[in-house]
């Protein structure tokens, strides 16, 4: 540990000591020559190199409150990374050294478990100012439990403190690994030390590197939940922050991997180490409202030319011009907008830009001799006039539906890379007669109470996941690798995946052709020994044709149970490993389905927010790991 002083940076001291050197050298070499003019003398040697150290911390560690046993522990850990890794560490408890002109001479300032109100406002001011003109700031630990009444110093760290269970040992979820304080870390680092939970969830205005899995370790009374940041890093004001909740402990400062955590901090905080905190900050975003003026949205694709189309549950196909962003309505259909039907969905055909195609899911009001059904239209755009002509519309696929009650209807589509077009369609069940459970009703009358009618019935399109391919004169084919091949009997061969609930909203994945379907699952908030697992939110991969369990399985094919709806009676819990056979008397289709696939992410009513049961299917973005970071693209 060095002296501090004030005013100088240790490299301009260094720099000082090494031109000393040289000159008390100088005077000495004379003399010699005086006393022995005529012997020739060695040349002077060359004086010291003193190395200048990369960057200089201040370690800072008054506490104005509860005093951590680990704070020289963690003095003399940040001192050997300083040596190590050639930067220069100054430590004081002493506030004084809070001025403008001391704190210009570091690159970084570590408040290593601070408590309680420790600087006067003079040397708040002077750190504030320091910040502001590109300073760092690395916060440990009770850092947090630091300064509560001073705003702007809030800000800086994060979150306040705000009560912690007994140490223990946790699980730490790290979710970035490029920034260099969490780059060596594996993606789920176990580990003992105190666990801080905080105010208020930081998330919004910084970018967390690490949170904790509160369901590895007991949280406490002031539980964060679900989402639990314990380590992250911004932009803040001018200069850098980065905050980590671990070192509560004496043995953390000899731990390898948090050891590594905090000079990747300290690095970073100081400047030496390039990071990029800002991708996640809210700070970093400005949000841009296309239109202010919806009502019912329902759907929205972007033409490569940067022109937006989305439509309206009401009918209205809107068109917002990309470069004035003025809304227009381009096409208004005929809907019914009973239960849940209306405009569903909207697609672009690949070749958008030269034909003009796109494609509407909806529900005609006008239902010709076909009886009630919603159906896949296609109708041509004319970019000159900014319109579509209805006279212009082809009707491709029609899906039978009832519209006598409630709910599902789906209707999101996309156009995979084969050229296929995608469909998904919801149960059109009624959900609100079944106890929150599985709609199972086989009572006379109740077909639209019973799902074994629809989504478990290989001879509906309802509750399915459909891939046609669309023609040049407005008819389909079906491709190869279907559920069941065209031909089969009791199927419908336009089926690529059946056994959904209602899957609102589905994606691809270029890079392997998976389609990413969501599913919301139904209202039941907790398990029923007789009826059957708790509602479930479904994330699909579907990779392949297959039965995705609804009505009878949900979830990592938890089985609902079999249940007479006319005297109350649950049956045995259905066979999800083996197959479910559909015997309702609704059924039109093959009685014996395949096993339901199991490939899903699921999460259920008892998830607190920020984790809501709302089921979005997104296009993904995959990782691409190297020998020192990961690189996230869009696939």
């Amino acid at each position: 540990m060095r002296t501090l002083f004030a005013g100088r940076s240790p490299g301009v001291r260094r720099t000082i000591a090494a031109v000393a050197a040289a000159t008390v050298a100088l005077p000495l070499s004379f003399a010699a020559m005086a006393s022995a003019s005529a012997v020739p003398q060695p040349p002077d040697p060359e004086p010291p190199v003193v190395e200048e150290e990369d960057f200089s911390v201040l370690v800072f560690s008054k506490t104005a409150g509860f005093r951590h046993s680990s704070i020289p522990a963690g003095i003399a850990a940040i001192e050997q990374l300083g040596e190590e890794n050639n930067f220069a560490v100054d430590a004081t408890e002493d506030a004084a050294a809070f001025t403008e002109e001391n704190l210009a001479g570091y690159d970084a300032v570590v408040w290593l478990s601070t408590t309680g109100d420790v600087l006067n406002a003079d040397q708040q001011a002077a750190f504030e100012s320091y910040i502001q003109g590109g300073g760092g700031y690395a916060g440990v630990h009770a850092a947090s439990d630091t300064e509560y009444d001073w705003p702007w110093y809030g800000e800086l760290v994060g979150a306040y403190f705000a009560g912690h269970p007994q140490n223990q040992d946790a699980t730490i979820k790290v979710e970035d690994h490029a920034h260099d304080s969490t780059a060596h870390l594996p993606d789920e680092w176990e580990r003992y030390d105190e666990w801080y939970n905080f105010r208020s969830n930081p998330r919004d205005t910084v970018h967390v590197l690490a949170s904790l899995d509160e369901t590895t370790y007991q949280a406490g009374a002031s539980a964060m939940g679900i989402d639990h940041p314990i380590a992250w890093c911004q932009a803040f004001d001018g200069g850098r922050s980065w905050y980590t909740g671990g070192g509560h402990t004496e043995e953390s400062f000899s731990e390898p991997d948090f050891v590594r955590h905090l000079l990747g901090g300290i690095q970073t905080a100081a400047g030496a180490v390039e990071s990029d905190c800002t991708a996640t900050q809210s700070s970093s975003y400005e949000r841009v409202d296309l239109s202010d003026s919806t009502a019912n949205p329902m759907a929205m694709k972007v033409a490569d030319d940067g022109t937006v189309f989305y439509i309206e549950r009401d009918g209205r196909v809107q068109r917002i011009d990309a470069a004035t962003t003025v809304t227009s309505t381009v096409l208004n259909l005929s809907v019914t907008q009973s239960n849940e039907d209306g405009l569903l969905g909207i697609t672009l055909d690949p070749d958008f830009s030269s034909n003009g195609w796109m494609y509407l899911y909806w529900s005609p009001t006008d239902l010709g001799g076909s009886g009630p059904h919603n159906q896949i239209s296609r109708f041509t755009y004319d970019a000159e006039t900014q319109s579509v002509d209805a006279a212009s519309g082809v009707t491709i696929l029609e899906v039978a539906t009832q519209r006598d009650t409630c709910c599902h209807a789906g209707g999101d589509m996309l156009f995979d890379d084969d050229g296929n077009l995608i469909l998904a369609t919801g149960d059109n069940t009624n959900p609100f007669e079944s106890g929150g459970f599985t709609p199972i009703d086989e009572r006379p009358g109740r077909v639209n109470f019973d799902a074994q009618a629809t989504s478990a019935n290989t001879n509906d399109l309802r509750g399915k996941v459909i891939r046609i391919t669309p023609q040049d004169d407005g008819s389909y084919t079906v491709p190869e690798g279907n559920l069941f091949a065209p031909g089969t009997e009791l199927t419908r061969p336009e089926i690529y995946a059946m056994g959904m609930r209602n899957p609102f909203r589905i994606g691809i994945d270029h890079s392997s052709g998976n389609l990413l379907v969501a599913d919301y699952g139904p209202d039941s908030g907790s398990a029923s020994p007789t009826r059957g697992p708790i509602g479930t939110v479904e994330w699909n991969i579907v990779s392949e044709p297959g039965f995705y369990g609804w009505p009878y399985c949900t979830g990592s094919n938890n089985a609902y149970n079999d249940y007479n709806f006319a005297t109350g009676q649950s049956g045995a819990a259905f066979d999800c490993a083996g197959g479910v056979v559909n015997n309702s008397p609704n059924n039109t289709g093959l009685q014996q389905l395949p096993p339901p696939s199991a490939r899903r992410s699921t999460t259920t009513p008892a998830v607190p927010p920020p984790r809501p049961r709302s089921a979005a299917a997104v296009h993904p973005w995959r990782v691409t790991p190297t020998s020192t970071t990961r690189t996230w693209s869009p696939t």
